[in-house]
């Protein structure tokens, strides 16, 4: 009798024939992390028993609707919204031909301008399956920034609610199109904004706007059968979604994912931490969803592995995070080093009881070892795992194992995922390094972006012409496989799982009347990681505060942009040839405040 037969018998004359039969299928089914030393060079390869997924998004929802049609799909804990696996696909359906009743066509741009509600994940598929590229907009984007997103990536229609907090997301739109007030619903002709037609508000009936209402009356059964057509043609390799990313010039791109892309890293993603094989999962989920962490790892696993996602609040609240968990049973949360700070800190969390979780992924930012560990301590989550990746590489290229020891876990950010090659490089001469050292990573396969949307000279800069994504990030390799952060080349800040470019900052501020000069740099926090320091030369004569800088920046950049140092100087430490050592001034000016300097 073979080993499996003698474990299925076992399973059916076992008193709990569920466990046994989920631990058999675990040993048969994952794939055990590195245990050997493999590696002669940096050079990793992800090899697979498993082949690529040659599905859209919309095949996958379809794929999952059929085996789970009554598990549930999404629970939003404050909107008090609950919806299965077919009520949601159904939704989806409709809302996809009510955009093509809308005029909307194959490979056109559809922006989401919202926090994390259905009506973004719903929004989100409907447009994958019609065939339309998703615009992917921070929900703190204030009017400067929205419209550059806007117009870069030639949106034909706009989906936001009238406001969420401090955000007028409506006010700002009339400010940008002046003209909405005077236009029909689905015909905005803007002189700032030439290729936006149609702009749905989601809670409230405005005027030149359509309500989603009227969205979902729309999708007639003509437009249904013109969809389920439309959607047989797709291909997977067809873009699905823009996202934008600053670079060091300060200028956003908008790196474009494909269905291929975001589809294989959700299935590969899922089964490294183990969704094929749990059982029940339930994901609670405070990322945004306008970030890659959110809308792949959280959205598109739910569509590709059938786990259930678990939404606490609209913005990060870690209360409502713990009491979600709680109320929930949540087997599984995600979250950046900043929103597991707040939990582990948070004065009654010894009130909750998070029995329920098993496991828990954080990524979005360098996670410090200490935290890691008190994750596992305090929290009680024992399988923790640490994922690394870019937006560019739709996102997840390192991840570890549920199964890695506490050293893996908390020293590296796993090893390569399957599909995929990295190799560390000399940043300047680009030749590899000695397995290791450190050097820049880089990336290639499935999972590299089509580019930056209308920006080929900066898609030229950062994808080798032999396909190499170069992540700006340093990092090395050990004989198994896995990989060590050691910084980054850029001078990116990370502050709180958002991305913060310096130059656009910098750009900013220096168009205040009294600012001679400016610098800014990333200093350290216990809480967001990182935090933004202004380092501010005030023209002759004039006399500045630290609030007047900040008080320039709120309301005109987000609100996670506004420094929260800001230091005068009379000069910057320089090269020889005269450029300013960041380094350097990152150094003084932590040393200036009061700030330890990381280890």
């Amino acid at each position: 009798m073979s080993a499996l037969r003698r474990l299925l018998l076992l399973g059916a004359n076992s008193s709990r024939p569920r466990l046994v039969a989920a631990t058999a299928h675990r040993k048969i089914h994952v794939e055990a992390p590195p245990i050997t030393p493999a590696l002669t060079s940096s050079y990793a390869h992800g090899t697979s028993s498993f082949t690529l997924q040659h599905a859209t998004v919309g095949e996958a929802l379809l794929k999952m609707v059929e085996r789970w049609p009554d598990r549930e799909a999404m629970v939003f804990v404050q909107d008090g919204v609950r919806k299965t696996f077919a009520q949601f696909q159904e939704e989806v359906d409709r809302v996809a031909a009510g955009l093509l009743a809308l005029g909307l066509q194959t490979g056109e741009r559809l922006a989401m301008w919202a926090p994390n509600t259905y009506e973004w994940v719903l929004f989100f598929f409907a447009s994958a399956k019609a065939g339309l590229i998703m615009v992917c907009l921070n929900p703190a984007y204030q009017l400067q920034e929205a419209e550059f997103a806007l117009r870069m990536a030639g949106c034909k229609a706009l989906v936001c609610p009238e406001s969420f907090k401090t955000q007028k997301y409506c006010d700002m739109l009339r400010l940008m199109c002046p003209e909405l007030e005077s236009s029909q619903a689905g015909n905005l002709h803007s002189r700032r904004l030439p290729d936006l037609r149609s702009v749905i508000v989601l809670d409230s009936r405005q005027p030149g706007t359509f309500h989603l209402d009227e969205v979902l009356q729309a999708g007639s059964s003509r437009f249904l059968r013109q969809l389920e057509q439309l959607h047989r043609k797709l291909s997977f390799d067809q873009p699905v979604n823009i996202l934008f990313t600053s670079g060091t010039t300060g200028r956003p791109k908008g790196a474009t994912l494909t269905h291929h892309n975001i589809v294989n890293n959700a299935f590969f993603v899922g089964k490294r931490v183990g969704f094929d094989w749990r059982p029940v999962t339930r994901v609670c989920l405070p990322v945004p969803l306008h970030h890659c962490f959110g809308s792949v790892g959280g959205a598109v696993c739910m569509a590709v592995h059938g786990i259930s996602l678990v939404f606490p609040s609209p913005s990060y609240d870690s209360g409502a995070n713990l009491a979600a968990m709680e109320s929930e049973k949540c087997t599984f949360v995600y979250g950046t080093p900043t929103m597991f700070v707040d939990m582990i800190h948070q004065p009654d969390l010894h009130l909750y009881d998070l029995t329920s979780l098993l496991a828990g992924v954080i990524a979005g930012s360098p996670c410090p070892p200490e935290l890691a560990k008190k994750v596992m301590s305090i929290m009680g989550i024992k399988e923790v795992t640490i994922g690394y990746g870019t937006t560019e590489n739709s996102p997840v290229t390192f991840c570890g194992s549920p199964l890695d020891n506490l050293e893996r876990k908390c020293e590296t950010v796993g090893y390569i995922m399957d599909h995929t090659e990295a190799k560390i490089v000399n940043p300047s001469s680009g030749e590899m390094v000695p397995l290791g050292c450190s050097g820049e990573i880089l990336i290639r396969g499935y999972c590299v972006m089509l580019g930056y949307w209308n920006d080929p000279h900066m898609t030229h800069l950062c994808i080798t012409p032999d396909g190499w994504y170069k992540t700006g990030d340093l990092g090395s390799l050990d004989v198994f496989g896995y990989c060590r952060l050691q910084g980054r080349i850029k001078d990116m800040i990370i502050r709180g799982g958002e991305n913060i470019y310096p130059a656009e900052l910098e750009q900013f501020i220096h168009t205040h009347p009294k600012v001679k000069e400016v610098q800014v740099v990333g200093v350290d926090d216990p809480r967001m990681g990182e935090e933004i320091c202004a380092c501010v030369k005030v023209t002759d004569d004039q006399e500045l505060t630290e609030d007047d800088i900040k008080n320039f920046c709120r309301g005109k950049l987000s609100h996670f942009k506004v420094p929260r140092y800001v230091v005068f100087v009379g000069s910057f430490p320089l090269t020889v040839t005269g450029k300013v050592q960041k380094q350097e001034l990152r150094a003084q000016v932590q040393e200036q405040l009061g700030i330890g300097m990381k280890t």
